[in-house]
């Protein structure tokens, strides 16, 4: 193969889905494939794109190798331009979010025939982009930004949606999310599952997949034989940390603790507990008697105040072992800290591949989405432990206390902590050699 610095530069152009969780991902891709002589455009919403903006220009490598193009979504009603993201986006509004990017087909049409790309990866939607580019002859990949898990349950599903067939990992879904999961794809088959599957099943050759084999190996040997197409893991894709002076006074705080004595806890910002069982998480910090540091977060435009939204006392009873952060805080900073013991996380995607780099075992406490399946995932490979709900869905302060001195105190957690130090030093020493060969792959597809 010839060398990255003698062969011309290939032209990417880039099109995640309009969330954070999966523009972030994407633009870590960029950065790992513009280091071998990729140029890539990052194609997303005006405001989407206005959020990343300024991570770019203050790196003068990657302000230079990865441009950003807006793709201009109709302005509907109740979803004006401001509103082409899911930060801070109402639920009620996902619906129609889906329905402007389909509208968007055609400027996307005019993007691609005024660049004229060397290769388009994309995300899971919309579903309008293999057809759009294997009309210009420009081939198209797939990059799935979610672990492999719960894939694996809704392809298995979809293809044997008239059969019987048994899922073959049944240890990463319990019976209550087997039946709602189930009940979900059966109403997302009906408008569009098939056509999802198709998306991955023409991507060129391969799909891209956010992770690593270590932890996924046999889930992404399992879509491999679904779709026909190698799944090649890009690694976990964190983006690398920021060493400046914000949140230092969490940081300040954790100086002052003893080593893995502390969990941290954070629940996303687009998943949110409801009341009963941010009341429960409270107790269950409060029972567990470790230190921690909780990000609480309200959703857009229901904001309360946090001594209101919390036990009457709490804040008091455990100020000396306990910090609450509204908002935000540099979770990365945090997890890479060594009084961390331990990340109370609802197992969205990013969260846990950050607990994975920095060898944070996991304590889950799924919300919505993917999360359930990441959860048990966690449970499986031994990395983590699940908080386990009562039969109608709610958490519970004395398991959420045991869970916790389960991984951070008691000789249970010892070997999690020994396998999540694991899958850090592999992340370290071999995440390089998996994008390595994804480039290769590339550039075959490419007819390099």
């Amino acid at each position: 193969m010839v060398d990255a610095t003698q062969r011309s530069s290939i032209k990417v152009l880039m099109l995640p889905w309009l969330a954070h969780g999966h523009i972030s991902p994407f633009l870590e891709l960029a950065k790992k494939l513009t280091q071998r002589n990729f140029h890539i455009f990052l194609c997303s919403s005006p405001v989407n794109l206005n959020s990343i903006k300024p991570k770019l220009l203050s790196h003068p490598t990657f302000s230079i190798s990865i441009q950003l193009v807006e793709l201009h979504l109709p302005s509907l009603p109740d979803l004006p331009p401001q509103k082409h993201t899911t930060k801070g986006l109402p639920p009620h509004l996902m619906h129609t979010l889906m329905k402007a990017m389909d509208m968007a087909s055609s400027d996307f049409s005019k993007i691609l025939e005024t660049l004229k790309p060397d290769l388009v990866i994309h995300d899971f939607y919309p579903l309008w982009v293999p057809d759009l580019a294997s009309s210009l002859n420009i081939p198209h990949i797939a990059f799935l930004t979610n672990g492999a898990t719960m894939m694996c349950f809704g392809t298995h599903h979809v293809k044997n949606i008239n059969k019987d067939d048994e899922f073959p990992f049944p240890e990463i879904c319990s019976d209550a999310y087997i039946k709602k999961f189930t009940q979900m794809i059966q109403t997302s088959t009906k408008d569009g599952g098939s056509k999802a599957l198709r998306l991955y099943e023409t991507s060129c050759n391969i799909i891209l997949i956010k992770s690593f084999r270590e932890l996924e190996g046999k889930y992404m040997d399992f879509l491999s034989d679904s779709f026909g197409k190698k799944v090649l893991p890009v690694g976990p894709l964190v983006p690398e940390s920021v060493h400046d002076d914000e949140g230092m006074d969490i940081i300040n705080w954790l100086d002052k603790k003893e080593k893995s004595s502390t969990v941290f806890v954070s629940f996303g910002s687009e998943s949110y507990l409801s009341k009963e069982d941010m009341e429960e998480v409270a107790h269950g910090l409060e029972l567990s008697n470790v230190n921690f540091i909780w990000v609480v977060r309200f959703p857009e435009g229901e904001k309360i105040k946090l001594e209101d939204a919390l036990p009457q006392g709490f804040l008091e009873r455990v100020r000396e072992r306990g910090m609450v952060v509204e908002n935000w805080a540099p979770q990365m900073k945090i997890l890479e800290h060594s009084s961390i013991g331990g990340f109370v996380s609802h197992c969205g995607w990013s969260s846990f591949m950050e607990s994975m780099k920095f060898g944070v075992p996991i304590i889950a406490v799924p919300i919505q989405f993917d999360q359930p399946f990441n959860a048990r995932l966690a449970a499986v490979s031994g990395v983590g432990l699940e908080v386990k709900r009562d039969e109608n869905w709610k958490l519970e302060r004395e398991n959420i206390a045991k869970v916790i001195k389960d991984v951070v105190v008691e000789k249970t957690g010892q070997d999690i902590r020994r396998k999540v130090e694991e899958m850090s030093q592999h992340i370290k020493t071999k995440a390089d050699e998996d994008v390595e060969f994804v480039v290769k792959q590339l550039l075959q597809v490419c007819g390099m």
